[in-house]
């Protein structure tokens, strides 16, 4: 792979907590309606900055900067298998921690349209997932891709790999 076709490095937090209920919770975002990923739903990240020491002080910033979760509210768990986006060209190091929730999230926008908690336990319902053939620009084939449905929204791509495996493990009360 040439130095032009290089997988651009970023990292993403999978935050997870317990809500009043005890009932397991992630954080997820909805990007803003603009730019390669926008309007999906994702982990709060982005790319690799210069000044970012590793990839988890990438994670870290980006979480701060999009939902003002401060570090003092992270504790990080387990740093997750890295995986690369089909399309785009990243190279994602996820790192998932327990995190203490803020009361109203305050999110950038319009990087950011709204943060969103999502129960495990709604993606574990077998009536929330679904796979359909899509037909992305460029591409010369639909692909088939595997999804969840969050309200008018669908969990895919990148966000739903990293987090696939890792549902059954959560709600097992593994790490949490």
């Amino acid at each position: 792979m040439s130095s032009s076709n290089a997988l651009r490095e970023s990292a993403v937090l999978v935050p997870v907590f317990r809500d009043a209920a005890g009932e397991l919770q992630v954080v997820m975002v909805r990007r803003g309606n603009f730019g390669v990923h926008g309007g999906q739903l994702a982990f709060p990240g982005g790319k690799r900055d210069p000044d970012d020491a590793t990839l988890l002080a990438t994670a870290l910033r980006e979480t701060h900067e999009e939902v003002g979760l401060d570090s003092a509210a992270i504790e990080v768990l387990a740093e997750l298998p890295p995986i690369s986006t089909r399309t785009t060209g990243f190279h994602i190091a996820p790192f998932l921690a327990r995190v203490s929730p803020s009361p109203t999230w305050q999110f950038a926008q319009p990087e950011i349209a709204e943060v969103l908690e999502i129960s495990l336990c709604h993606l574990a319902d077998p009536t929330t997932t679904g796979q359909e053939e899509w037909h992305f620009p460029g591409g010369a084939e639909p692909e088939l891709i595997s999804f969840w449905r969050v309200g008018p929204h669908y969990l895919w791509g990148a966000s739903y790999r990293i987090l696939h495996p890792l549902l059954p493990r959560l709600l097992a009360g593994e790490w949490v």
